[in-house]
């Protein structure tokens, strides 16, 4: 990968992390565009691209750390409960980190069982099933706003609702779903306002997407290493931080936006974008601006 093939993709994952179009759909749409498909490319190539994608979208899931940390780094410091025993009171002070391990257990099993079978890697590799889930979601999000609107504020997160939130938001091991709209989408189901879910989805990607960055990291380090040259080793990083700032300045305006207008704007542009790729692929022409 090249500086600026780095930078793009950076640039498309910041952007995209926190909207309910499918960030790592779009990083492989992209990837197709520069050039950067799998039949063009050597394993050890392959290998390092398909971890990029995961190691990437860490760098910009960091920026929920900043920008919310005065919330992310909280802990509740009334009395517990008498009579508590110590695990109790463990649990009522730090409840909040709590729900993100019950709401991230559900990702770690799938996820896991997704990456020793080889799924995840087939799926990263399909174009195809990119647009066709990016068609398929956003069809569903046409009338998500409608099925699922009646959030209310009273309603609090607990671990029943982190629960079934993780297991929504284990859909999205299929690229062209979302992380994001699963998990919002998870979140409304279970009485959660638009705005809670999405801010929970913010926090709930912390743990899952750290949790794949590492995966990836010593699947690379168990392999052939000579993907960890200098170069390499500089683009992660270069990518890292250019996805940290693009999805940082991103983050709020979806917050605003989600909270105002819900999904139908992401449904359409979902069908479209997913649309034109069906058309091209069926038609026989290539992704690949470049040879």
């Amino acid at each position: 990968m090249t500086w600026f093939e780095t930078i793009i993709i950076a640039i498309v994952e910041g952007l995209t992390e926190f909207l309910p179009v499918s960030s790592t759909g779009h990083m492989i749409i992209t990837q197709n565009l520069l050039g950067l498909s799998p039949e063009n490319l050597c394993e050890a190539d392959k290998a390092f691209i398909h971890a990029f994608t995961f190691i990437i979208q860490f760098g910009a899931i960091l920026s929920v750390v900043c920008l919310y940390w005065r919330r992310f780094f909280q802990f509740d410091n009334t009395p517990a409960p008498a009579g508590s025993t110590l695990l109790q009171k463990l649990k009522h002070k730090f409840y909040f980190y709590w729900l993100l391990i019950v709401g991230v257990l559900p990702a770690v099993i799938i996820g896991l069982l997704a990456k020793k079978s080889g799924l995840l890697d087939w799926l990263l590799d399909s174009v195809l099933v990119v647009a066709i889930m990016l068609v398929v979601g956003g069809i569903f999000m046409l009338f998500c706003d409608k099925l699922f609107n009646k959030g209310s504020d009273e309603n609090k997160l607990n671990e029943r609702r982190a629960f079934y939130i993780g297991l929504y938001q284990c859909i999205s091991v299929i690229p062209g779903v979302s992380r994001s709209m699963a998990t919002i989408v998870g979140g409304m189901t279970q009485g959660l306002t638009r705005k809670r879910a999405a801010e929970f989805s913010f926090f709930l990607a912390v743990p899952t997407m750290a949790g794949a960055t590492l995966l990836d990291l010593l699947d690379l380090l168990k392999e052939d290493t000579a993907w960890a040259t200098s170069y390499n080793i500089m683009m992660l990083i270069l990518g890292c931080v250019v996805a940290f700032v693009v999805a940082l300045l991103a983050m709020k305006w979806f917050v605003a936006f989600l909270t105002k207008y819900g999904f139908k704007a992401f449904g359409i542009y979902r069908i479209i974008v997913g649309g034109i790729i069906i058309a091209l692929l069926l038609t026989g022409h290539s992704l690949a601006m470049v040879d």
